[in-house]
């Protein structure tokens, strides 16, 4: 297979999925049609194992390793998602990992990767590089780094929701994805383009975390400072260089939303959909009911997950 991101690497990536990640529902609302003025279906990754789209990533990238890989395991770092579905996706193909966490971690985050059966390697985000941490783990005991989104691979199986998204909305004329590294949209406007031609992809993001969109206008990746935003899932200071030369070609625009908007986003799926998504995965949704984009015809957003701690969720949505 050539190193490059396809419609048949993603295609492969569907076929290894199978039976081992859920086909997530579309959800829609009357609601939501009448407030964003066109019809919305909504691609609910929260109920994708470990909460999040990541593990389909995470799965089909573990999936491709040869034998010699597999016997010596693996290594990730995150402070959550990645983490998560890296540890389950080593569980279920038995594959040891160890996954490196920031020893402030959400204490709820780290205990669902270590229930996962990984290995869990702290490190001092005031003194330590996680990417160092783990690239010196990996060449120390030869274990296979798995990143988070740049590798192609990992975007081919995020790319899978938008081989469901066809199949499921082949309506759809415009496709709304959250971007923080920047995997699912690349992995999600390569299966839209190979599938649904006629429909166009934007890639969202809050606009305190706003690298992507400023690398988009600038032509060429840009590095921000340390994002403070609750979207914690999309707080990336530079786009991956591989996302990016695809997001680049495949995306129409890359939009900002602001915390507060994101947050309405949460309240609107807690109140009208009876459902809880995470702060990033409100990212998109909260676009649309902004007006951030303007829905013209049937328009489908990816709610990426709903991994929060109850009283994180209760106190952004009471504000």
């Amino acid at each position: 297979m050539t190193d490059e991101l396809t419609m048949e690497r993603v295609l492969g990536a569907a076929a290894r999925l199978v039976g081992v990640a859920r086909r997530t529902p579309v959800l829609t609302s009357a609601t939501l049609d009448l407030r964003c003025g066109a019809p919305i279906v909504l691609k609910a990754e929260l109920f994708q194992r470990t909460g999040s789209f990541k593990f389909r990533g995470a799965y089909n990238r573990l999936s491709v390793l040869d034998p010699a890989q597999r016997a010596a395991g693996v290594v990730a770092f995150s402070s959550g998602n990645h983490g998560a579905a890296v540890a389950l996706a080593a569980r279920l193909l038995r594959i040891s990992a160890v996954v490196v966490v920031p020893a402030n971690g959400s204490r709820a985050k780290l205990a669902a990767i270590e229930g996962y059966g990984a290995e869990l390697r702290r490190y001092d985000p005031a003194t330590e590089s996680r990417e160092e941490v783990a690239a010196a783990i990996a060449a120390d005991r030869g274990l296979t780094l798995i990143r988070p989104f740049d590798d192609y691979d990992v975007m081919a199986g995020q790319g899978t929701i938008g081989v469901e998204l066809a199949d499921q909305a082949p309506d759809v004329e415009l496709v709304l994805v959250p971007v923080g590294g920047g995997g699912l949209a690349a992995g999600v406007s390569t299966a839209i383009t190979g599938l649904m031609p006629g429909a166009a992809v934007i890639g969202v993001e809050p606009a305190a975390a706003s690298d992507t969109a400023q690398s988009m206008r600038a032509g060429h990746r840009v590095t921000i400072p340390e994002p403070d935003t609750i979207a914690d899932g999309l707080r990336a200071t530079e786009p991956g260089e591989k996302t990016f030369a695809v997001n680049s070609r495949l995306l129409k625009d890359v939009v900002t939303v602001t915390e507060d908007a994101v947050v309405d986003a949460m309240r609107f799926c807690f109140e009208r959909l009876k459902i809880v998504v995470e702060p990033s995965g409100a990212v998109p949704l909260a676009a649309v009911l902004s007006g951030a984009v303007g829905a013209a015809g049937r328009t489908a957003v990816v709610l990426l997950g709903g991994n929060i701690a109850p009283a994180d969720f209760a106190a952004y949505v009471a504000r």
